[in-house]
């Protein structure tokens, strides 16, 4: 009786070269455990059944092992080992078992190959017939993938982009797996364009939130409840914008990671490979959802004082629930982001952040605080707008407050549009990235499929654009310089040309 399974491997040898052949792939260390302590160390993927990962060829092995278990043949273990997890030597030269070798295995154990049914897996997908008399047919091979009927096989991580164990990095569903430094979407000199218009930006947010801080520790007690919390939404974008500059100061030093002994490809930083990259993201995130916070205890207390008529001191009170909420949310949000391993480095701006590669930390630690803060935000606005408006009807024939009022209402519906449009599309660009992403990454699997020596992938291709991103960063930016604008008046002026005179004065004391 004739065994298909290892008849077909020496038929699959045969028809793909003899004994040994040449590769481009990089060797890698064999951790296969059935095939550690053969008299070769490195092997190389795909092998010739295609399997792209030493896992799942072990996995198609296993089978087969009740051969080695029985010694039938004194070649069997080393004959399994070399077809499944090919020999690669230092000359990256990728020996396959020879077609002698095949033969006498299969000469050697066709008795136990029949007992035990084995056949070969799907991959090889070369049909044979076998007629009355015995005699194998080899019949044309059937393609592997069709035009009509292609096979997503999946991402399986290649050797030049695996990480450390332990880190929790986690690439396309690969553990232990991370993107490459270079930018899987753009080219280098749009990247280098990208990272000098971040820079630019959070030079412009840093200097005018910083303004409205200073402005602010000028005269204290100028800004009470309910504008105070403006000046905690400057101090968070000031810090935001820091972070920005100092990734663009950076690079990519922080964001991506130096290449592993057994690759020469850098890598984006994944889970807590980096003390330096989550340092960044935890003042980054902490701060983005504090400054959101603080926008929306700024809502609070305008309704507060549009709608049942608190006082300043009123409001004051509650200022240590303000400072508890502000601060404890995005604490208690960034201290969960790190014990999942959520930490993730932008090969754009420099920076650490969450949700770049995994789409449900996205969701659910980004758009749907954006969302909350969003419609909790407008719809405490446009109730305050609600209330101011019929204070304005009662106090009409009073000119004099009625003007007043209609100032406050014009900043109050000025700072909110400047406040409001740059987070709705910062919200509608994270919304289309998380709708497009898996597009584009499979895109890129494509693209890059051969390079890397894993499945191609089969599905709709499609390109981001980088006006995308350039709009996402300028606006995750913009939002803070928005507290200028409520410090922008002739007082502030004053109180600036009072702070220098006073200052000068001061000096020419001291000479």
């Amino acid at each position: 009786m004739l065994m298909p399974g290892l008849l077909w491997l020496c038929l699959a040898l045969m028809l793909m070269g003899i004994c040994s052949g040449h590769s481009l792939f990089t060797c890698e260390p064999i951790k296969v455990h059935r095939c550690l302590g053969i008299n070769y160390n490195m092997t190389f993927f795909p092998n010739m059944m295609e399997h792209y990962d030493q896992d799942i060829a072990a996995s198609y092995m296993e089978p087969f092992m009740p051969l080695a278990n029985l010694h039938c043949s004194p070649d069997v273990h080393h004959f399994l080992c070399q077809a499944f997890i090919p020999a690669c030597t230092e000359e990256n030269k990728v020996i396959r078992p020879c077609r002698e070798q095949c033969e006498t295995v299969v000469s050697d154990c066709e008795e136990n190959i029949r007992v035990f049914g084995i056949t070969w897996p799907s991959e090889l997908q070369y049909w044979t017939h076998v007629t009355p008399l015995g005699i194998l047919h080899l019949l044309p091979p059937t393609p592997m993938m069709s035009s009509s009927g292609k096979r997503d096989l999946g991402f399986w991580c290649p050797l030049q982009l695996k990480s450390s164990s332990g880190h929790g990095s986690s690439f396309l569903g690969a553990q232990d797996c991370a993107p490459p430094c270079s930018n899987m979407y753009f080219k280098p000199h749009d990247i280098e364009f990208a990272k000098t218009f971040i820079g630019i930006c959070s030079i412009i947010c840093l200097g005018a939130t910083l303004f409205t801080f200073l402005t602010f520790l000028i005269d204290v007690k100028r800004f009470r409840y309910p504008e105070r919390p403006i000046i905690f939404y400057a101090v968070c974008y000031s810090f935001v914008s820091l972070i920005y500059f100092i990734g663009f100061l950076l690079g990519n030093d922080a964001a991506c990671i130096k290449a592993s002994t057994f690759t020469s490809v850098d890598t984006v930083v994944m889970g807590s490979q980096s003390k330096g990259c989550t340092l960044l993201f935890m003042l980054l995130y902490f701060f983005s959802m504090a400054g959101l916070v603080w926008w929306v205890i700024l809502t609070i207390t305008w309704f507060l004082a549009a709608g049942p008529k608190w006082s300043c001191e009123a409001i004051d009170k509650k200022a240590v629930w303000f400072h508890s909420a502000a601060w404890g949310i995005p604490g208690s949000l960034t201290v969960t982001l790190l014990a999942l391993n959520k930490v993730e480095g932008d090969n754009i701006s420099g920076v650490c952040f969450v949700g770049l590669y995994d789409l449900d930390a996205l969701r659910y630690f980004v758009l749907a605080p954006l969302c909350v803060g969003v419609v909790v935000g407008l719809s405490l606005i446009l109730a305050g707008i609600v209330s101011l408006n019929h204070v304005r009807q009662v106090i009409q024939h009073d000119e004099r407050n009625q003007e007043k009022l209609k100032k406050f209402m014009i900043r109050i519906g000025v700072f909110s549009c400047l406040y409001l449009v740059p987070l709705v599309t910062l919200l509608a660009c994270y919304t289309y990235e998380q709708s497009y992403r898996s597009t584009w990454e499979n895109t890129w699997i494509n693209e890059r499929c051969q390079e890397y020596s894993i499945p191609c992938s089969y599905k709709v291709q499609s390109h981001p654009d980088l006006t995308l991103f350039l709009v996402k960063y300028l606006m995750t930016l913009v939002v803070g310089i928005s507290a200028v604008f409520w410090v922008s008046s002739k007082k502030t002026c004053s109180e600036w040309a009072y702070f220098f005179n006073r200052t000068r004065k001061r000096e020419r004391k001291c000479k």
